[in-house]
């Protein structure tokens, strides 16, 4: 993909011209965009979905309710693409009479944010957890002992050493965002909001506008993002462990 980006059309040599596409207006309200939505969903994912796994981890270890609750978690995370976008076309869409602005659920990012949250929050469910079973009652009693508050246990101790897995567990939510296509193309396919969904113009386009080399440039772009915020995951999570064990 990285030759792809910066090998002369003709084949011959290096040329890294198709580079400067990247700057570009058109391209730059692409990868803005994706990156707003990523951010939207990662951290509204994040916040409900580590109230959801903490009130999961404060029940019974092996209750019932603990499995189904990490059971439908593992399917709904997994739950996306064309299902997923129907479904919400059917719930909230045009058709269904449930909106009185049928307008309203194609707009960007206020719409597709909101399916984009129904597999996010799960899936923090399924990697937050840990940490918070990570959590030794030890510690809140020591706390108490010591006359602490609960405020004040999960500001000077539960907060500082969640924070690091908070915030990892955030930017994996980041890059899952950043990278799904499947269900925001069922969702719209007439126009590119995100950069996955111009890659796809971009190698399939019926109106003249098919060019493998600028595919392989966005999808440079992309490597380049994601890389940076698995480099700030893989750091945080490195930092997690260390108290985990």
């Amino acid at each position: 993909m990285i030759w792809g980006a910066i090998r002369n059309p003709a084949g011959h040599g290096f040329e890294f011209s198709g580079l400067k596409l990247l700057g570009s207006s058109a391209i730059r309200s692409i990868f803005v965009n994706s990156v707003e939505l990523s951010a939207i969903t990662a951290i509204a994912g994040a916040v409900f979905g580590a109230v959801l796994a903490y009130a999961v981890a404060t029940g019974n270890p092996r209750g019932t309710i603990r499995r189904v609750y990490l059971s439908a978690s593992g399917v709904l995370a997994q739950f996306g693409g064309v299902t997923l976008a129907f479904a919400f076309l059917a719930a909230i869409g045009p058709t269904s009479g449930f909106l009185f602005h049928a307008a309203w659920f194609y707009d960007f990012p206020q719409a597709i944010a909101l399916i984009y949250i129904y597999f996010q929050i799960p899936l923090m469910v399924l990697v937050f957890l840990p940490a918070i079973d990570g959590m030794k009652v030890q510690w809140r009693e020591a706390t108490e002992n010591l006359g602490g508050s609960t405020l004040q246990f999960w500001r000077y101790v539960g907060g500082p050493l969640l924070a690091p897995a908070f915030l990892g567990c955030t930017l994996l939510l980041f890059a899952n965002a950043l990278s799904a296509y499947a269900t925001i193309q069922a969702w719209d396919n007439q126009i590119a909001y995100v950069v996955p969904q111009q890659i796809s113009t971009a190698m399939t386009s019926e109106v003249g506008l098919a060019s493998a080399s600028v595919a392989q440039v966005l999808a440079l772009g992309m490597i380049v993002l994601v890389t940076i915020v698995m480099t700030g995951y893989a750091l945080l999570q490195r930092r997690t462990t260390r108290w985990l064990r």
